[in-house]
């Protein structure tokens, strides 16, 4: 008994680490929360989990997404190397994976109802902020304490990169749409015979063709995609030729080096720490044209001071602002059905008991 007591701390220590390391959607740890629940009603069994991955290693990740899509109208667009990776030895491998299914099936659920516990820690935290961000007018946003949440607050400091990302794009996207600007896409007529053989592929993909050899379009900023682990570092991408990364986490030189040669673009923005600047310098000195520019936190705060209380202010603040709160709710959802499906489960029914897993809700 002693021995499998140390066997259940040691393997919840394990899932805290996992849980740590998670951004507020804690993909990976919903998806061993929904593994032990499949073997608590019978679907797997203990042994099944130690010795026989394939029996759960993709059917486990249609599991999470339909459980994520259900609480926060998201599921995990990671690489499939990168969602594999939980099972390794370096997250919760099947050895451990074990010992939280006979935890979990002796105390009715105990570990699955700590995962979701923890998801409502963070979403609570989420919570908060976009509370702070509906009630924030033009005169008190301070970017800088909006950011410092990120790096203080223990449950979402590993999303930081992710707040970092959308106030570059709500910033650059507002500034873009106000400014009005238009790109002209327009064939040489001199090759117009060239356009007019091959106008309907032109006419499908570029949108000219010989009756209209020019096109003008508004500029526009995208962001490449939510928490998404195989984007190769490209964060936000324009119709008029830039693309953006945005870069929170310390770099050494030689990851700087990787992130800007994965990039297949000809003009490459960084947004950076401050004390991030002198590597990509460097690199960027390699690099020849490709890297156009750097900004550094430091821009960003000007630049939204400026926005804010400037002499734009009436003209940007508003809009800036809409756009901060929307892209926080589109990368950071918060559930409106978690204590639904928390009650559907009975997990407010899993009694108190000796597990280390319990927690009062």
């Amino acid at each position: 008994m002693v021995v499998e007591n140390k066997n259940v701390a040691f393997a919840k220590e394990v899932l805290d680490r996992l849980i740590d390391k998670q951004r507020v959607a804690l993909y990976k740890p919903i998806q061993v929360a929904e593994i032990l629940y499949r073997a608590r009603h019978g679907e797997l069994s203990v042994s099944d989990i130690r010795e026989n991955l394939e029996a759960y290693r993709n059917p486990s990740k249609r599991w999470r997404d339909s459980v994520t899509r259900l609480l926060i109208n998201q599921v995990s667009t990671s690489s499939q190397k990168y969602q594999d990776n939980l099972f390794e030895a370096n997250a919760i491998p099947p050895a451990i994976l074990a010992v939280l299914a006979k935890e979990n099936n002796r105390y009715g659920g105990v570990v699955e109802r700590y995962i979701y516990q923890q998801f409502w820690k963070k979403q609570q935290r989420i919570l908060r902020l976009d509370e702070l961000l509906a009630k924030a007018t033009i005169d008190d946003f301070n970017l800088t304490e909006f950011l410092s949440a990120f790096e203080y607050e223990r449950g979402i400091r590993r999303s930081i990169d992710k707040a970092y990302e959308i106030v570059v794009y709500a910033l650059f996207n507002t500034l873009v749409r106000h400014l009005r600007i238009k790109v002209t896409l327009a064939a040489n007529l001199a090759q117009i015979d060239l356009l007019r053989a091959f106008e309907d592929f032109t006419r499908l993909l570029l949108g000219i063709d010989s009756q209209s050899p020019t096109v003008s379009l508004d500029a526009r900023l995208y962001r490449a995609g939510a928490t998404n682990a195989a984007d190769r570092g490209l964060d936000i991408w324009a119709n008029f030729g830039p693309v953006v990364q945005v870069k929170h986490l310390s770099l050494t030189y030689e990851l700087a080096e990787n992130i800007c040669e994965e990039v297949a673009a000809d003009w490459i923005v960084i947004v950076c720490k401050d004390a991030e600047r002198e590597i990509i310098e460097r690199v960027s000195q390699q690099l020849g044209q490709r890297v156009r520019g750097i900004i550094t936190e430091t821009d960003l705060t000007r630049w939204y001071d400026e926005a804010l209380l400037g002499k734009f202010a009436d003209l940007l603040g508003k809009d800036l602002l809409g756009s901060l709160r929307q892209e926080f709710q589109n990368e950071f959802s918060y559930s409106k059905t978690l204590e639904g499906f928390y009650k559907e489960r009975e997990y407010d029914r899993v009694p108190k008991s000796s597990s280390p897993f319990w927690c009062s809700d």
